[in-house]
């Protein structure tokens, strides 16, 4: 009797789960503190406890998620000192990356950014906090991705994982209703070829709301 072996179903459903979970934590859909339980995961993904393990286990190992003693799975609820941490690793990484991209900033992608940009400010005046969050990261990665390092890329990726749910907090609470300023600063940098301009612009832009929230 042949036995089939359930092992790259499992996987499949693990990896499948795990980056629906991944992206939603980044872009805000879970609140600081939301906790997320295996049979709670398995019931809402129809999953096995298998991949639903697998999948979390991950995303702590990640930052995205936290394990407390108890073994209580939740999003961050991140301190004041760790939020200023967090800050100013994207002070410092994503001014590189948008100096690193802008000698292949060609027209298409500032195009291409400009667009991002108006879906962003829908966004923002449907006050949906998610889309606003989906956007302005798209908006960032488009361009970090012209810069052609991966390994700086993978790392703010993580920030701003671990940053999701207190950006949707932080959205809450300041009730935007204008999108982003320093995003047009950067847009005009780009077409300028300004590149103090473009790493002031973005140190700016990824540094001003997170100071309201540890405030």
């Amino acid at each position: 009797m042949t036995t089939i072996s359930t092992r790259p179903i499992e996987t499949a459903a693990h990896d499948r789960l795990y980056r629906t979970l991944r992206q939603q934590i980044m872009h805000g859909e879970l609140m600081p503190g939301q906790a997320l339980t295996l049979r709670g995961l398995g019931k809402q993904f129809g999953v096995s406890m298998t991949p639903a393990r697998e999948a979390l286990r991950r995303l702590v190992a990640e930052g995205a998620l936290m394990l407390s003693s108890s073994g209580r799975v939740t999003t961050p609820e991140l301190s004041n000192e760790r939020i200023e941490e967090l800050a100013a690793l994207r002070a410092l990484i994503e001014p590189e990356l948008a100096s690193r991209a802008l000698p292949r900033a060609h027209l298409a992608l500032i195009d291409r950014l400009s667009a991002i940009n108006t879906a962003n400010a829908e966004a923002v005046a449907k006050q949906d906090a998610v889309a606003y969050i989906r956007t302005n990261l798209e908006f960032h990665r488009t361009l970090y991705l012209r810069a052609q390092a991966p390994a700086m890329l993978a790392v703010i990726e993580t920030i701003w994982l671990q940053l999701g749910p207190t950006m949707r907090a932080l959205y809450t609470k300041l009730r935007r209703n204008e999108p982003p300023r320093h995003h047009r600063m950067i847009l005009a940098a780009l077409r300028a070829g300004d590149e103090p301009g473009l790493r002031l612009a973005v140190r700016t832009d990824v540094t001003q709301g997170l100071r309201h929230l540890a405030g």
